[in-house]
């Protein structure tokens, strides 16, 4: 049973997924560092000083009433919210993840339409009664003169 799953485990496809699962991970990490470091910050100043982070609705107050000044404040508190920023934060994550994946598989794509295009039909093949490479157009074979199937 040990040699079984062993032998699953270095199968090849096997091993791509694991790969492609720690890679995708770290890429998730990027992308939300892009959006709520580098893309919200300016965001939220082009709308007037918002940070999205603590955009919110409280739809019940907590143990201690509100207004509260930040997200962690209300949650802290015990308070319903209704967490609008972060919703558009994941929202912008989900896009620019969604994006990087379609450019890899358009360009992969593209990759393989160009090796498709480059292997170009074959021109010749060979007489299967001496074996001499002739035109795939040929009838007869002009070595041996047999002669060949269309």
């Amino acid at each position: 049973m040990f040699n079984d799953f062993k032998e699953f485990i270095m199968r090849g496809n096997v091993v791509d997924m694991a790969v492609g699962i720690v890679v995708g991970a770290s890429f998730g990490g990027i992308v939300k560092s892009l959006v709520d470091d580098v893309l919200m910050p300016p965001l939220g100043l082009l709308l007037g000083r918002v940070d999205f982070s603590n955009l919110y609705v409280t739809l019940r107050d907590g143990a201690t009433p509100g207004p509260y000044v930040a997200l962690a404040e209300a949650k802290k508190a015990g308070a319903v919210t209704l967490n609008l920023g972060l919703f558009a934060n994941t929202i912008i994550n989900f896009l620019i993840v969604s994006l990087a994946i379609f450019l890899v598989v358009r360009t992969v794509n593209r990759v393989r339409d160009m090796q498709r295009k480059e292997t170009p039909a074959p021109t010749t093949r060979d007489c299967p009664f001496c074996a001499s490479a002739i035109s795939v157009k040929a009838v007869r074979c002009p070595h041996c003169t047999s002669q060949l199937d269309a």
